[in-house]
């Protein structure tokens, strides 16, 4: 996701866009606010990378009751004005990350990671003087692999894992799936099983729109 020189990742490409935006575009009348948070889903726990107090049991994740969507309670969201910035972040919240060796790879991911950047554009209406506040949401996912306990030799905590990883990739797959379904209207009746997991609930509004 991060890369350097010629191998930048989607997230570097991603923030140079954004943060040349908000050169070209700010003035008087528009200025623009960029937030950073970073999790991980560990066996359908959500550990903040970002904060070193996660709770036994991991951070809530909580829906909306007016708007619907769901969220993580209390986790960090921290402001950023760079590029610069932001890796030190991602650098923070990579060293905390969940990993384990297994017999495919040394250091496997036991985890999905979620990086999270919220950009809101307040605009001030230059007659009134009220401000009006749209908010952009973009969510970089790495995905633990696919594992088969067959091959990685899993036992005990790895086995749990893996499962868990398998789990919510099949309730990803089966969202899509739905979605797929949706757009071609090829049935009547569907309900997209956003619930099926931590990661498909979290992922709701960018797999769904909002």
């Amino acid at each position: 996701m991060v890369g350097y020189g010629p191998n930048r990742g989607i997230v570097p490409i991603t923030c140079d866009e954004l943060f040349q935006t908000v050169e070209n575009n700010s003035d008087s009348n528009r200025r623009f606010e960029v937030t950073f948070s970073m999790l991980e889903i560990y066996n359908e726990q959500v550990r903040d990378l970002l904060s070193k107090d996660n709770p036994k049991g991991g951070l809530q994740v909580r829906q909306n009751p007016k708007l619907g969507y769901f969220y993580v309670e209390n986790l960090k969201k921290v402001p950023v004005g760079s590029y610069k910035e932001i890796e030190k972040r991602m650098e923070q919240g990579t060293a905390s990350r969940t990993v384990a060796s297994t017999n495919m790879n040394a250091t496997s991911s036991r985890a999905h990671t979620v990086v999270t950047i919220t950009f809101d554009q307040i605009i001030k209406d230059s007659d009134s003087g009220s401000e009006t506040k749209k908010s952009s949401v973009m969510n970089l996912v790495d995905l633990a692999g696919s594992e088969r306990a067959d091959s990685t030799g899993a036992v005990g905590d790895r086995l749990k894992e893996g499962a868990n990883i398998n789990k919510s990739l099949s309730a990803l797959g089966n969202v899509i799936s739905a979605l797929a379904d949706l757009s071609m209207g090829t049935k009547k009746k569907i309900v997209v099983p956003y619930r099926d997991s931590v990661l498909t609930k979290l992922l709701q509004n960018a797999l769904g729109g909002n």
